[in-house]
């Protein structure tokens, strides 16, 4: 068995080699396996995880936007704020040339007290003519006692006989008698005279209010026309998009800067087959592009009345012939309640991509 030929040497070797093949296979089945069932249990625990979340990556930084506009026109004199400045509510921000608007100030402040000067004038004449009246009431006191006197001479006489006194006495006594009566006619026609004119005056003292009311009206509307030059901020906020600077001719109600407010939330804009599960209150996981590596918690606190396309600039017309359905999509408001964001340069349209935990 020793000695074997120079042929047989040589193929001894080779008739050993297939059994190593074998082998390796057998070893690299095991490891194959065990990776697979790890791949199953990874992917079966990652289910078993994901399902309890509902996500998307439509969804962004949301805040309120202020369009901050003049309401007078006129030259803008004065910038008081710096691009991307934060500031807070009742600051001044910008001032326009208040020269003509002073101007008409001062002329309505003239109209007023020439108002006020008219109203004590007619009240004045008010007094003058109450004056006139309980002078006429007067005289028609001393008219009715001349005729009270003239009355009685002209009874006695009368009751006198008539050889006892003479015609001429009596003649002269009717004629008091008259003149007395119309002495008093003609004192009572001056009362009601008198009396007439203070009406007349009193309403002369109305008009001269309305006059003066108009002409602090007038003057209240030139102190807010002047107070109109001063742009304040209506709220906290950062002032960004300017479109003005100094020197440049406003007009009333064109957009000058915008003013985004201080507070922020998530609008993500889920498909309507992932709404089932969700509602107000729930946690949500929020990842924001801006800080990839750290998420932050927010809640979920309402849902818009309507998907997004009916509130598009052009709405869907699904009563046309050529429907075709697709998923809408229901903007949710998510609240970030996390103070590890209140350092963080959060700005409106930011990308975010929230996981709301449904079970």
């Amino acid at each position: 068995m020793d000695d074997l030929s120079p042929q047989q040497e040589t193929m001894a070797p080779v008739s050993g080699n297939p059994s190593k093949p074998a082998a390796r296979k057998r070893g690299i089945g095991p490891v194959l396996g065990i990776l697979v069932v790890g791949m199953i249990v990874a992917g079966t625990m990652y289910w078993l995880d994901t399902r309890n979340f509902q996500t998307t990556d439509d969804a962004f930084v949301d805040a309120y936007a202020t369009q901050v506009a003049p309401r007078v026109t006129g030259q803008v004199t004065t910038l008081l704020f710096a691009d991307n400045q934060h500031v807070v509510a009742g600051q001044k921000l910008l001032l326009i040339d208040p020269a003509d608007f002073q101007a008409k100030l001062d002329q309505a402040k003239a109209q007023q007290a020439s108002a006020q000067a008219s109203l004590e004038q007619a009240r004045a004449q008010v007094a003058v003519q109450q004056a006139n009246v309980d002078q006429a009431t007067a005289n028609v006191r001393v008219a009715d006692a001349d005729l009270l006197q003239a009355r009685q001479d002209y009874d006695r006489l009368r009751a006198i006989a008539p050889a006892a006194v003479s015609r001429q006495q009596i003649d002269a006594a009717t004629a008091a008698f008259h003149s007395a009566e119309a002495k008093l006619d003609a004192s009572r026609q001056t009362v009601s005279a008198a009396r007439a004119q203070v009406r007349s005056v009193q309403a002369q003292v109305l008009a001269a209010e309305a006059s003066l009311n108009q002409a602090a009206a007038n003057t209240r509307v030139a102190e807010l026309q002047l107070s109109y030059c001063t742009l304040v901020a209506p709220v906290a906020g950062i002032v960004t998009h300017r479109t003005v600077s100094a020197g440049n001719y406003v007009n009333s109600g064109q957009p000058l800067f915008a003013l985004v407010q201080d507070g922020r939330w998530v609008t993500a804009n889920f498909k309507e087959t992932q709404l089932a599960d969700l509602h107000a209150g729930q946690d949500v996981d929020l990842v924001f592009d801006a800080v990839p590596s750290v998420r932050f918690h927010g809640t979920v606190d309402s849902f818009q009345a309507g998907t997004g396309s009916v509130f598009s600039a052009l709405p869907a017309e699904n009563a046309t012939g050529n429907y075709v359905k697709i998923v809408q999509r229901l903007p949710v408001k998510i609240l970030i309640d996390d103070d590890r964001l209140k350092d963080r340069p959060l700005m409106p349209g930011m990308s975010v991509t929230p996981s709301v935990r449904v079970h």
